[in-house]
């Protein structure tokens, strides 16, 4: 014991050739894997907490396992022999070589599913962020902190010169509670019947929850996603776009419940979305310290009610909502546009968790080097994005559609390849 609880730790396994079988407990034979006396610990220069290892197998064999760091990000492994030995431990991966996978110090668990692919439960958030709070944490911040929400990403198997190795989805929101500071963990998955349930819990209350088919199709059919939604459409405008347009009315996220003996406010769990592509100009970031946002998309009233979209001068979208009582704004991640370049982005304001998420041309932010966090939260105090009557649009967008529901990041995805294969 130590720090953090644990100050040291790495993942061992126990292996049995006759549990199964043998019926006297005291014939039951064990070994402990992987050969050796030393387990899956971190990454080379990592740190020194490796524990809750969670273990696949892949079609050719193989095992695949990921297990949670205080360094902030998820390490895994593979064993082509059983887990008698493993390869050098890496830092979880959305794709073989690619960007890495965030997550604090919580469980993060992966499971097989009947039809061959995957699923991984994490929390999206990181980074060296939390690897700098250390083990007993920093400030009043914690390396356990932000279990909530929860998200989910497929996953599928690639070859590779090694063997079968595992790429990963772009992450779907799964659970959330209302209030931040609940935490949701120690997963476990059950499909039955076609249906899927996903059980958690945080020490002392155990729950279980039917997730929507649409979410887990989404996530198993990302890679070849190539459409654009019609449902909760609301507003399509391609190709050569007027300078202003009737702004439709969305969503208010809470309203007065006149049902209610005070006459307290309810929470409408609502939510929208906007989808453009534009090509910001050439000269577009050249004006040094002179240089201003360029705003894309504006439905503000005088009094500053409605959004705002603009493209700032560090490289990243930035959409800001005010209801006339309270204001809320949050970014993408930053150096993502390039000037004189098509660039596509979603942009949803989910009142259900009241998250900010941005797809930026088909990865979902992740706040990327200079952030724990890729998505945001808004004031639940926030009645409605809606303001001015008129959309006034910039000449740089060439394609925007808004939705009357938050999209999911499965669906933003295929709104980019589709939008690819048109251009």
């Amino acid at each position: 014991m130590g720090a953090g609880f644990f100050a040291q730790s790495e993942g061992a396994f126990l292996k049995s050739p006759n549990i199964l079988t043998e019926r006297d407990p005291s014939k039951i034979t064990f070994e402990t894997l992987p050969e050796g006396t030393v387990g899956l610990r971190t990454p080379p220069g990592g740190g020194r907490v490796a524990e809750e290892q969670s273990l696949v197998s892949l079609s050719d064999g193989s095992l695949y396992c990921v297990y949670r760091t205080i360094d902030g990000w998820p390490a895994c492994a593979y064993s082509r022999d059983g887990a008698r030995t493993w390869t050098e431990p890496a830092y979880k991966t959305y794709t073989p070589g690619g960007r890495r996978v965030k997550h604090p110090r919580a469980a993060n668990f992966v499971w097989k599913c009947a039809n061959g692919k995957f699923l991984y439960w994490f929390h999206n958030h990181g980074g060296r962020f939390v690897g700098a709070l250390g083990a007993n944490g920093r400030d009043g911040r914690s390396p356990y902190d932000d279990r909530n929400p929860a998200w989910l990403m497929a996953g599928r198997e690639v070859d590779t010169p090694a063997g079968k190795r595992l790429e990963w989805s772009q992450p779907e929101l799964l659970l959330y509670d209302d209030d931040p500071y609940i935490r949701m963990s120690y997963p476990d998955l059950v499909e039955d019947a076609g249906a899927t349930f996903i059980t958690e819990t945080q020490k002392t209350t155990g729950r279980t929850h039917l997730i929507s088919p649409a979410l887990i199709d989404g996530l198993f059919a990302q890679w070849e996603a190539c459409e654009v939604a019609t449902n909760g459409r609301v507003l399509n405008l391609t190709g050569q776009l007027p300078a202003q347009a009737a702004m439709p009315r969305l969503p208010a996220f809470n309203r007065r419940d006149a049902k209610s003996e005070d006459q307290r406010g309810l929470d409408l769990r609502t939510g929208f979305s906007i989808d453009v592509w534009f090509t910001l100009p050439a000269t577009w970031g050249q004006d040094g310290p002179s240089a201003r946002p360029h705003p894309l998309l504006d439905s503000r009233a005088a009094d500053g009610s409605g959004i705002l979209l603009a493209a700032e001068v560090n490289g990243a979208l930035r959409i800001t909502l005010n209801d006339g009582r309270t204001e809320c704004a949050w970014s993408s991640d930053r150096n993502l546009l390039t000037a004189g370049k098509a660039h596509h982005a979603v942009i949803t304001v989910d009142g259900g968790p009241k998250i900010i998420t941005f797809v930026v041309d088909g990865t979902l932010c992740d706040g990327g080097e200079q952030r724990q966090f890729g998505w945001g939260r808004f004031s639940p105090d926030l009645r409605t994005p809606n303001g001015s009557a008129t959309l006034t649009i910039a000449p740089v967008v060439n394609t925007l559609r808004l939705y009357n529901r938050a999209l999911r990041t499965s669906e933003a995805v295929g709104h980019y390849k589709s939008g690819l294969s048109s251009r």
